[in-house]
């Protein structure tokens, strides 16, 4: 059956068969020839390349057209504008007609075109040229949009839907964000005593070399967990240290054990009380881990972005020096992903730079991310200062290319756009 079918969809050979190759190859040609189908018709020309057979005296007045298409003024005109050679005219009158022909020498043939008196050749297809040329345009825009046709054969990349991925993490983004002064419900403790949580796990996180994942998600269970109870002072760092196995548990291939997170508390701790507080969070949560942070929109803005090593390593730099900060909870995780991309880019090239790729696929433009932007770059100036510097020595080590060392774009200007939305629920 497969012979049968092979033997239908073939073209029968024309002319003689090359000797020991007929056979190998059936009725194909060698793939140097373009048309390598034997027998293929050959491809239409506009115009006729051979000359014409000689006129006789009956056809001196009405000459045959020596084109397989009627060479007419409109014809004529694209042939001109898409630079044809030069051709050999010469004008004369038809007393018949009254109008002037114009004779052509086409490679050797004559053409004759007929044109009206004193009116030029109509540019339409000019006009149409035009529009290919923004139909082009328009192709080029749409194939900038596309930033994921590079991992088409990545199946981690999941570019089939990559973009539906990203509208439920928009659409349930809120549901990750917390109320921006939901400290005001705590007795005991207060954002200060959070920055200083914050940044101690800022260091355990880099001496047990987690993921960064992982990172995020603790700040986000800590902040959701405390917003709904209320802690003692003695028990928030128990709340990070829970928070942080519960985030390992749920992103990491290999978890640390509890002994080890016993240890790095330098036994305030016990086994038994991690355990509990382990509980305590999951039905506080109602075991909700699965929130889009800021981290998953960062990924999604360096690729559109473009991103090299050192860019990537300074938006992050950025985006982890707004953990530490309280009054950045106002902001939805994608703004500050996206705003953390763009003073990396500004601090880099040291001028403003938000493509229209990231404009898109960021949805916030850049007046709108330059409020935020101008507190990423006051947290950058300050980083090396204070108590709290576990972000800026994290990032001044040859493992993160010393970023942390880039001068803060403190030429941004101030913010006249209106504020994009908050965080709060």
């Amino acid at each position: 059956m497969a012979g049968r079918v092979a033997d239908e969809n073939r073209r029968p050979a024309a002319g003689k068969p090359v000797p020991g190759v007929a056979r190998e190859m059936g009725s194909r040609r060698a793939l140097t020839d373009i048309k390598n189908l034997v027998g293929a018709a050959p491809y239409p020309c506009a115009v006729a390349k051979k000359p014409m057979l000689q006129k006789n005296a009956r056809d001196e007045k009405n000459p045959a057209l020596a084109t397989s298409r009627p060479m007419t003024r409109k014809f004529a005109a694209s042939l001109a504008s898409k630079g044809e050679p030069e051709r050999q005219a010469a004008t004369t009158t038809d007393p018949a007609l009254g109008v002037d022909r114009k004779k052509e020498h086409a490679d050797g043939g004559i053409v004759v075109i007929d044109v009206e008196e004193h009116e030029p050749a109509p540019d339409v297809d000019i006009d149409m040229d035009e529009t290919d040329h923004k139909e082009i345009s328009v192709k080029e825009d749409e194939s900038l949009m596309d930033i994921d046709s590079a991992d088409s054969g990545n199946p981690l990349a999941a570019t089939e839907y990559v973009e539906e991925l990203y509208k439920f993490y928009r659409e349930n983004e809120s549901k990750s964000c917390v109320e921006p002064d939901y400290m005001s419900s705590q007795q005991d403790i207060n954002a200060k005593m959070r920055a200083i949580l914050i940044d101690w796990l800022i260091e355990v996180h880099y001496k047990f070399e987690l993921m960064d994942e992982t990172l995020f998600l603790t700040v986000n269970i800590i902040d959701r967990f405390l917003e709904k109870q209320v802690i003692p002072r003695k028990k928030l760092q128990l709340v990070g240290v829970t928070a942080m196995l519960l985030a390992c548990k749920y992103e990491e291939v290999s978890v640390p054990v509890v002994d080890d997170l016993v240890l790095i508390s330098d036994r305030a701790y016990t086994k038994g009380q991690i355990l509990e507080m382990e509980k305590f969070i999951l039905n506080t949560l109602q075991f909700n881990m699965s929130v889009p942070t800021s981290y998953v929109f960062m990924r999604r803005f360096l690729k559109a972005a473009d991103s090299d090593k050192q860019l990537e390593q300074v938006s992050f730099f950025m985006l982890e020096l707004c953990l530490v900060e309280y009054q950045m909870l106002k902001y939805q995780p994608s703004l500050l992903a996206a705003a953390a991309v763009y003073t990396a880019q500004c601090a880099i090239n040291r001028c403003q730079h938000w493509t229209k790729v990231c404009e898109s696929h960021s949805r916030y433009t850049g007046d709108q991310l330059l409020e935020c932007s101008k507190m990423m770059v006051d947290f950058h100036q300050k980083a090396g200062t204070g108590k709290l510097t576990a972000v800026h020595r994290k990032y001044s080590t040859f493992r993160f290319g010393c970023v942390a060392k880039v001068e803060p774009a403190l030429f941004l200007p101030e913010s006249d756009a209106p504020s994009p939305p908050s965080g709060t629920i």
